[in-house]
């Protein structure tokens, strides 16, 4: 049957399109010049004809998206760089969309184009962290499929245009994480993309700290919804973990990233300390770190911190729960169980992305017939997609964390090594973030797609984790031969 499969595409390529191929290439080659200047002077025809200023923006950002298209087929990994420097660009389209999104579409189509008309197959790195992943798009693809159904007969879907938009986050997301994955093949990549991002988050940080104009060029570099509770977990994480443990770094860059260790700090406990979801899971990750980079020094902490809040306990909640947090907590405990009351017509499956915002009204809360949303990531995808779905998600982050636990003894040194530490901390800050909200794949009706700004960050460096991973068993491999040569047993007559 493959060999039948492979004969029909084998004629279909040099039967069929061969010979209109091979005259289109020689056309091109033969005429490229005259259609360069046929093709300059329409084009400067159309724009002195219409007078359009889009027409005239979309021109000069002609050459520079061929230009990115050619460098992105000469490295794919180019892609995956742009994809952090996209989140500097506050540009959003309908349900706000955005340019992260549309990068993370074409790098995964590219993706699956390169190994289909290379390979002419799927073929992926072999990795326990996939099935769970997989498993996870196919009950969210199915929860899509019985979202169609009318659970309630007094309310109406969510559009399909949403329904759809909460699917594509899914597949987006492990998208991002398979890409960075199989297409990372040097440490110089993971490098890129953790100082790109470092830089672009001082800018944040310092557009916090530094006042007058200044201070608001800087804060205007990233919109709002790139700077949501996994960008600050990452940034604390990165920052931390390189000025802690990597020892290849010159001391005056060590003492720098320590510095934004301590301003992204000093913003968290200032400007963020009312929103729990911009402190909390980063100071989750860093005190993970410490925990396994410095065990004896991460002893101390948990002592001294579990008694401080024995003895400070009443001044500890009185500080957290500041501004709405104390009034967002009980709504948001109240939420849940009526929630759950919504997802009883489908507990297995879910509801389907997006739907059940559309069903809360018929389950008032306090009194009110109101639209309204889980606001908690786990909770969040019990609605959408079931046990079976949030059950999936936990099995795939869990298996990055064993992933990552694992990589902890290899990593002896410099980057990797800060970098490993720092993915150890990252799971548990992006465990602790989805416990505040929908960060990882954010709700159509919350976070919304604005939000993929800050969710791919930690899939993105996950999948960097497993590159990191590949890389290191392509470099174990030839040194375990030589060995085996070396042990083997001299040849007779040499």
């Amino acid at each position: 049957m493959v060999n039948f499969i492979f004969s029909i595409e084998n004629f279909i390529n040099e039967k069929l399109l061969g010979p209109p191929r091979r005259w289109a290439l020689q056309l091109i080659q033969e005429r490229l010049r005259w259609l360069v200047i046929l093709g300059v002077l329409l084009v400067s025809l159309a724009l002195g004809y219409l007078n359009s200023s889009t027409l005239i923006m979309a021109a000069i950002a002609l050459p520079i998206i061929i230009a990115g298209a050619l460098a992105l087929i000469r490295w794919p990994q180019l892609g995956l760089i742009a994809l952090v420097g996209s989140i500097a660009i506050p540009i959003n389209g309908p349900s706000n969309s955005n340019l992260t999104m549309v990068l993370a579409v074409v790098l995964l189509a590219l993706w699956i184009s390169e190994m289909m008309l290379r390979q002419h197959r799927i073929a992926l790195m072999p990795s326990y962290t996939f099935p769970p992943l997989f498993a996870l798009l196919l009950v969210a693809t199915a929860s899509f499929g019985f979202g169609q159904l009318n659970w309630y007969q007094f309310a109406q879907r969510a559009p399909l245009g949403a329904q759809l938009g909460g699917l594509s986050l899914y597949y987006l997301s492990a998208g991002v994480y398979l890409v960075a994955a199989h297409w990372i093949d040097d440490i110089r990549w993971i490098r890129w993309l953790v100082w790109l991002f470092l830089g672009l988050g001082s800018a944040a940080v310092f557009g916090w700290i530094v006042p007058g104009p200044v201070g608001g060029l800087l804060g205007s570099i990233l919109s709002n919804q790139a700077t949501g509770s996994l960008f600050w977990t990452w940034l604390l994480t990165h920052a931390f973990s390189q000025a802690a443990l990597n020892d290849e770094l010159h001391p005056r860059w060590r003492i720098a990233l320590g510095l934004l260790s301590l301003a992204t700090l000093y913003v968290m406990v200032t400007a963020l300390w009312t929103w729990n979801s911009g402190w909390v899971p980063p100071l989750i990750s860093v005190f993970v770190i410490i925990v396994f980079a410095f065990p004896r020094l991460g002893s101390v902490g948990i002592f001294m911190g579990i008694l401080g809040v024995l003895v400070k306990l009443s001044s500890v909640i009185a500080s957290v729960m500041v501004g709405d947090n104390q009034y967002s907590l009980a709504t948001r405990l109240e939420a849940w169980i009526i929630l759950w009351n919504v997802v009883k017509p489908n507990p297995i499956l879910g509801l389907g992305p997006a739907n059940y915002y559309w069903y809360t009204p018929l389950f008032p809360i306090r009194g009110y017939a109101v639209s309204f949303n889980s606001h908690q990531q786990y909770v969040d995808l019990l609605l959408q997609v079931g046990i079976l779905g949030l059950i999936c998600f936990v099995a795939f982050f869990a298996s990055v964390g064993w992933m990552v636990w694992r990589m902890l003894p290899r990593v002896s040194h410099g980057f990797p090594r800060a970098y490993v530490y720092g993915a150890m901390g990252g799971v548990a800050g992006t465990f602790t973030a989805a416990v505040f909200g929908d960060w990882v794949i954010p709700f159509f009706y919350n976070i919304n797609l604005g939000g993929f700004r800050a969710s791919m960050l930690s899939w993105l460096f996950f999948g960097g984790v497993l590159a990191l991973k590949k890389i290191m068993d392509k470099n174990e491999q030839p040194q375990a031969e030589d060995n085996d040569i070396a042990a083997a047993p001299p040849i007779i007559g040499q």
